[in-house]
């Protein structure tokens, strides 16, 4: 199965943008750290360039991985669902109805899912649950220690 990355337009855009500036700016930094660690002598003993190696592998690695999930991204858009359906990319409302408390989520891609800042995706349980209702649509989540835990939908903002 092909591996997928599920991303809203804007944040497509901030990683190529991250991208670009690691593969430009921030790799000849390091290049630079680099040659000006080799000029202090003995490689052996010198922190400054292992430093400046082991940053070079970090940039590394984040270009690999930002490579990996641009080529493989899908941009969810709002006009796959129906404007009155919770959908990615969306902002909506829910009450617990266990505890009558009301909570605001922003739909999001997988790699933008921040549960502690709301930010939700369709490959959270809740998520899935939420994903193609209506305002007024109870929706019953599995917990994980088990319980049910029952949303009622109030209102999504486009």
């Amino acid at each position: 199965m092909k591996q997928e990355f599920k991303l809203t337009q804007d944040n497509l855009d901030k990683l190529k943008q991250e991208l670009e500036y690691l593969k430009t700016v921030r790799m000849q930094e390091v290049a630079e750290q680099i040659k000006e660690a080799r000029s202090f002598g003995d490689l052996s003993e010198n922190a400054e360039y292992d430093e400046a190696k082991n940053e070079q592998g970090r940039v590394a690695s984040r270009i690999a991985e930002l490579e990996t999930i641009i080529s493989h991204a899908v941009v969810i858009s709002e006009d796959m669902y129906a404007r009155d359906e919770v959908s990615p990319g969306c902002r909506f409302k829910v009450i617990d109805l266990e505890f009558d408390e009301e909570e605001e989520y922003h739909f999001v891609g997988s790699q933008e899912a921040d549960p502690l800042d709301g930010k939700i995706s369709d490959e959270s349980p809740f998520g899935k649950a939420v994903l193609g209702h209506k305002i007024g649509e109870v929706v019953e989540v599995a917990a994980p220690n088990g319980n049910v835990v029952k949303f009622k939908i109030t209102d999504i903002i486009k």
